[in-house]
């Protein structure tokens, strides 16, 4: 209970703060009612990612969302951002369980995996590394979602998924900058899609062996149809195309 308090604090002082200095805006695809848009979410997943600024986006969650990250969620966190000292300090303490995971399918994925209870949710960025300003990694290879998240998804037994498609951060941060910029404006599409109709409705199209390649292709097919134009170009990010194989 210490440690949800602890990270319930930080959060909230993040929000707080962002909210002072930073401009939000939000919509949600598809007819969302007042009420009931984050009951019952077990996994979080954001497309485009961009910055390590990107908790920021705490500003846009409500309270009850957040208590929820802190009593009982789960944040995979790459290895090489944890071993930062500042970086690691903070990105420590933004979920009740921080996952520490490499590049690799390897048993620290299994732990994120392991992670998911019947009262967890599990936030995750399934391209698996940030976007350079020019659209692509920083290998020059194409953000491509990575299959990881059709595990999350297969080991979730229902609920609602939450995607949260950025209009990127790099009028913000960019990887490799800085300090952060200020008075922005930041921009945010949110949709909900219960997580056992998902997996049922891509099953029976795909078929078992098919099944992962299928998430990856329709969360990317979302992100480059939802994903918001930024402040700083005023068009959606340059997203690069990929037909090659994807995997985790």
């Amino acid at each position: 209970m210490l440690r949800a308090i602890v990270v319930f604090c930080v959060l909230t002082s993040l929000k707080l703060v962002a909210r002072c200095v930073y401009r939000f805006e939000s919509k949600w695809v598809g007819d969302v009612p007042e009420t009931g848009r984050w009951d019952d979410v077990r996994i979080g997943v954001l497309l485009n990612h961009t910055s390590l600024f990107e908790p920021l986006f705490a500003a846009m969650l409500p309270s009850s969302l957040i208590w929820r990250l802190a009593r009982g969620g789960a944040v995979p966190i790459a290895d090489v951002t944890m071993k930062r000292p500042l970086a690691g300090l903070f990105f420590g303490l933004l979920a009740a369980q921080v996952v520490t995971i490499s590049r690799k399918r390897d048993a620290s994925w299994q732990a994120v995996i392991d992670a998911i209870r019947p009262d967890s949710m599990v936030l995750i960025m399934p391209e698996g590394r940030m976007m350079r300003r020019g659209g692509l990694d920083k290998n020059g290879h194409p953000m491509t979602v990575r299959g990881g998240v059709a595990d999350l998804i297969r080991a979730t037994d229902g609920g609602r998924m939450l995607i949260g498609y950025s209009g990127g951060l790099h009028h913000i941060q960019a990887p490799g900058e800085g300090w952060p910029r200020i008075f922005r404006r930041i921009r945010m599409t949110f949709e909900t899609i219960d997580v056992v109709a998902y997996r049922d409705a891509l099953l029976a199209e795909s078929g078992e062996k098919g099944f992962k390649r299928a998430i990856v292709h329709d969360l990317q097919s979302r992100r480059n149809e939802h994903a918001p134009s930024t402040e700083e170009t005023g068009r959606a990010i340059p997203v690069a195309e990929h037909r090659g194989h994807a995997a985790r």
